[in-house]
């Protein structure tokens, strides 16, 4: 027999025990299904957290009071138990440095609707204090008026700049300059008007406003507030040598000592998608875990059938045998038997693994991706098996002695 007619053959095999088989190739189905829709959940997230984190800008790193990433509860004390960072110690960080780089502080929090004539946003809007040097680092930029300056701040000036979406709601039909919106009771003149951004992560990031940052302290801060520094650096290739530097003033400026770690966390695009593979890289292993033990299952009930397949085929062996198929005939048709059904559960599981991972990029909408790689050494994965657990009965059937199974009823 040639290779495709023992193909044939095995594909025939299979067809004619189709419940068993289909119970055989369930195991191999839920091994691989649940490692491809893992990692096509992770690729998506990796892919949008990729394209995206342009939250800082390229060119941008950000120092504050806890990480970007919390994995675990147990460190929050530890963080929470720091100095927060104050207006007063960005004051004096830019008194300290004049490198290549605009430095500006911010506050931001949400739960507090905008108010215009007869109508008001939801709590979700971020209400987000700033100064003047936002827009260098921020990534946003003005559609119409200005931005807030210097003496915006020193005079705590109640202005405001509004994003698309509260404009959507407020003020559709008029030019929002100089209207005057109200938010706790405090009238704000609108002074600009932000380009559309559009959103991340499925989270629309037009939904704010921006205030002066000492006019947000005045009207928000608390014991627990702590600010933000954005760091926006002028050129690239001194972007290293500027973190440094000002982590080295930020750190005589709060009297860190010497032997201790600094009080503050600095998180740039680099160190967030690091972060971000870090906790990635621990699902995954989990994922192939899970998915090895369902394999190692899936492989033994592939044994268990084929050599069933063998004792009842046995007669059948005989005859071929008898008509002049050799040895190495009957042991590839039986391995291959393994290999098809292997092949066919591992096809049925990246289909919907992928299908079922993409259901994320759907629901972030972003676009969806298909994990080759993955795709690949699951089919390996799964040849690999077939092999492994097919051997022996393909081997027990091949060795069959051809007088005893033409005897065999």
């Amino acid at each position: 027999m040639n290779l495709h007619e023992v193909f044939i053959s095995s594909i025939n095999s299979i067809r004619q025990n189709k419940l068993r088989s289909f119970l055989t190739l369930l195991g191999v189905i839920i091994g691989v299904f649940s490692i491809i829709s893992v990692m096509t959940a992770i690729n998506v997230l990796q892919k949008s957290v990729e394209s995206n984190l342009n939250i800082l800008g390229t060119n941008t790193f950000y120092i504050q009071k806890y990480p970007a990433i919390q994995v675990g509860g147990s460190a929050h004390w530890k963080y929470r138990n720091r100095k927060n960072l104050t207006y007063d110690d960005y004051l004096k960080l830019k008194e300290r440095y004049s490198g290549p780089a605009m430095i500006s502080a911010e506050n931001w929090h949400n739960g507090d609707p905008i108010k215009f004539k007869d109508k008001q946003t939801k709590n979700s809007v971020i209400i987000q204090g700033v100064t003047p040097e936002w827009e260098f680092s921020s990534g946003y930029f003005l559609e119409s008026g200005r931005m807030i300056s210097r003496t915006d701040m020193e005079q705590m000036r109640n202005v405001i700049i509004l994003g698309q979406d509260v404009i959507d709601v407020l003020m559709p039909q008029y030019n929002p300059l100089g209207q005057t919106v109200t938010l706790r009771g405090v009238k704000f003149q609108v002074i600009g008007t932000l380009e559309r951004k559009g959103s991340i992560f499925g989270q629309s990031e037009d939904n704010l406003v921006i205030l002066p940052l000492t006019t947000h302290l005045k009207m928000f801060a608390n014991r627990w507030t702590s600010l933000g520094y954005s760091i926006s650096v002028i050129d690239m290739e001194h972007f290293e040598d500027v973190k440094e530097e000002i982590i080295f003033h930020l750190r005589l400026v709060r009297e860190v000592p010497l032997t201790e770690e600094n009080d503050f966390e600095v998180v740039s695009n680099t160190s967030l998608i690091d972060t971000f593979n870090q906790i990635t890289g621990a699902i995954k292993v989990a994922a192939l875990l899970i998915s090895s033990i369902a394999l190692l299952a899936a492989g033994i009930g592939i044994m268990n059938i084929m050599l069933v397949s063998v004792t009842e085929r046995t007669r059948e062996i005989g005859i071929r045998k008898s008509i002049g198929a050799r040895k190495r005939d009957i042991r590839n048709q039986f391995l291959l038997e393994a290999l098809v059904l292997t092949e066919i559960g591992a096809l049925i599981g990246i289909i919907l693994g992928v299908l079922a991972g993409n259901l994320v990029a759907l629901s972030m909408k972003v676009s969806g991706v298909f994990p080759i790689q993955w795709a690949i050494i699951g089919v390996v994965v799964c040849s690999v098996i077939g092999v492994i657990f097919g051997t022996y009965p393909a081997v027990k059937a091949a060795r069959l002695d051809p007088i005893e199974a033409l005897r065999y009823e």
